[in-house]
């Protein structure tokens, strides 16, 4: 995976919620998928650009990104 130096991927553009806060309401409700975590939190509904690092996020914590991570699943 590549890194860009200077950015920093830390929400969701569409809904504009941070990952952190997203990382909160996850551990709060026991949500371990995007789906279930959506049942407590609206976010990623609109372009899903968010989707994988809410997936890297849910499996390891992470909730600030210096690269891209792609769509199609190969978080």
């Amino acid at each position: 995976m590549r890194r860009y130096a200077g950015i920093c991927i830390n929400r969701c553009i569409c809904s504009r919620v941070a990952f952190a806060d997203l990382k909160r309401e996850a551990q709060a409700h026991g949500a371990g998928t995007i789906e279930e975590l959506q049942a407590v939190r609206e976010f990623g509904v609109n372009c899903r650009l968010c989707h994988p690092y809410v997936r890297r996020m849910l499996r390891d914590g992470t909730t600030e990104f210096s690269e891209i991570i792609p769509a199609d699943g190969r978080d």
